[in-house]
């Protein structure tokens, strides 16, 4: 090598460590190394990274920037990563500038082969079409009705047996997988009317859920690489995209023989009031559309209220007051409802008036959502330069993580007794209402015009679950499991939740109820 290569090599370098200097020096949280930026960071804390995120933000008063990628040219746009949990931040990017802050063609192009154009994978225009027709129809009572139904049948049919076979044989159950399937069941029925039988006795394998489940996690495997990567590997048909093209095709062929049957039965005048059927009512669709529609609200409301429930149960197991005081509202609201005798109490399912009175079930839940949000970081694309609330500068072509496991446990936001599990900090003064936090305080179903369509739904199905298994079992963490994370776009448990079911002798709650004025029973509520 000459001199003069020697010199262009040194004078490269020496450029490069006087930029990166710069770079390093105006960018706070995780350290960033040369070329590779945090990543190194996100490799060492992958088992713990929500957490990791947390600590960083902690010691940062709730937003920092850090860069993925420091190569020159890349490091302040597309490299550039601004992660916050700031409630004036998040304000801003979910609502205030919400046209500047879009999905982004990241996320677009990872989910563009499962997803299509669907509500959950479009901006702009496309998005708004199908944000208005739909919210049309969750704002219908005819929609709750039909989730009703589906949760009442499959808990009752499906949901109980299992617990009581489980009970009976003093055997341990995954109720993370029990919950995964019930809730598949009831948004397969609620999206296009047909029961996959998932949660049926022997728990089959269901080939559209395997199907289902392949797609989507082949579809989060591209975020790990390059785009060119993936793309690569497409054209090639190998690995996770081959997995991917296989189960879109199977999922493609069997929704589009869903919509075929369902337009000869509705010209034939059969009734459905499910949401495919209520799309094709409203006007002419093409198949592909519907289909993304469909597959966009399985997505979203399959794992996020099978593993809100999940984390429910086990808070609730480790906390027996919470389990006390959920036992003595329903006790309170059933008897005023059913009469005094236990044995009324889970004759049938409970009624939409009687679930709709249960606001501590509903802080409990809600409570669980703060500290384990379903979905717990998410991110946008930065379109314009903008200035955030706090000062933060994020430039074009940016993105912003803003993340709802950390904005849920900031002392600044929720006081000194953020990490504690207390559902009474959603209740009134006097404990007799349910009183939400400001939405882009708790984060838990996204806020401004993305705010979840079926959050009420959502709460209706948990409600309706978590009260039907703690009126009849007491359930307790099978020795030896361990409750960990597992590290994906969805918060689920990394072993599942193995629990020990025990029936439960309502006649002690029963007792209790009977000997307490009614002011004692608000107290002991609240």
């Amino acid at each position: 090598m000459d001199v003069a290569t020697v010199l262009m090599v040194i004078a490269c370098m020496a450029a490069y460590v006087a930029w990166f200097s710069r770079l390093a020096s105006g960018l706070r949280g995780p350290r960033v190394w040369p070329v590779l930026g945090s990543l190194p960071g996100l490799i060492q804390h992958s088992e713990r990274m929500h957490e990791w995120i947390s600590d960083n933000l902690r010691s940062t008063g709730g937003t920092y920037q850090t860069c993925i990628c420091a190569i020159p040219g890349l490091a302040r746009r597309q490299g550039l990563v601004t992660v916050t949990c700031d409630p004036h931040n998040l304000e801003h990017v979910l609502k205030t500038r919400f046209d500047n802050y879009p999905k982004g063609p990241t996320w677009h192009s990872v989910f563009l082969d499962l997803l299509g154009e669907g509500i959950f994978n479009s901006d702009g225009d496309t998005w708004l079409v199908q944000r208005k027709t739909a919210a049309l129809e969750f704002t219908t009572r005819t929609l709750r009705v039909a989730m009703s139904r589906w949760v009442s049948r499959s808990i009752h049919l499906r949901l109980l047996p299992i617990l009581k076979e489980a009970s009976t044989k003093s055997a341990a159950i995954d109720l993370q997988d029990l919950l995964l399937r019930l809730t598949f069941d009831n948004i397969c029925g609620l999206a296009f009317g047909k029961d996959p039988e998932t949660l049926a006795s022997d728990l089959p394998e269901n080939a559209f859920a395997t199907a289902f489940d392949r797609a989507t996690e082949a579809s989060l495997h591209r975020f790990i690489f390059p785009e060119f990567v993936w793309r690569f590997k497409k054209w090639l048909r190998i690995g996770m995209e081959a997995t991917l093209s296989r189960s879109v095709a199977h999922v493609d062929r069997y929704l589009s023989a869903i919509i075929k049957d369902r337009k000869l039965e509705l010209n034939d005048g059969r009734n459905y009031d499910d949401l495919l059927s209520r799309f094709m009512k409203k006007g002419t669709y093409a198949d592909s559309f519907l289909q993304h529609i469909v597959l966009n609200f399985i997505l979203a409301g399959r794992d996020t209220s099978s593993v809100a429930l999940s984390w429910f149960f086990w808070l609730v197991s480790v906390h027996p007051y919470v389990e006390r005081r959920i036992l003595l509202e329903l006790a309170a609201v059933l008897a005023e409802s059913r009469g005094n005798d236990p044995g009324s109490w889970v004759a049938t399912p409970l009624a939409f008036e009687e679930v709709d009175r249960l606001v501590y079930l509903k802080a409990a839940l809600s409570e669980t959502l703060r500290l384990y949000p379903s979905v717990p970081e998410d991110s946008k694309y930065v379109m314009a330069d903008d200035v955030l609330p706090d000062g933060t500068f994020v430039p074009a072509g940016s993105s912003i993580t803003y993340s709802i496991y950390s904005a849920g446990r900031m002392k600044l936001v929720w006081g000194d007794d953020c990490l504690e599990f207390r559902p009474e900090r959603w209740l009134s003064p006097d404990g007799k209402r349910f009183e939400p936090h400001d939405s882009f305080k708790f984060v838990a179903f996204n806020g401004g015009p993305r705010i979840c369509l079926g959050k009420d739904l959502a709460y209706l199905q948990m409600k309706s679950i978590a009260a039907a298994v703690l009126l009849r079992h007491r359930l307790e963490v099978a020795p030896g499991h361990r409750v960990e994370q597992k590290m994906s776009l969805t918060l689920f448990m990394k072993n599942g939740l193995r629990m020990n079911v025990h029936d439960r002798d309502l006649t002690a709650i029963a007792g209790e109820l009977r000997g307490m004025a009614m002011p004692e029973v608000v107290a002991a509520i609240a």
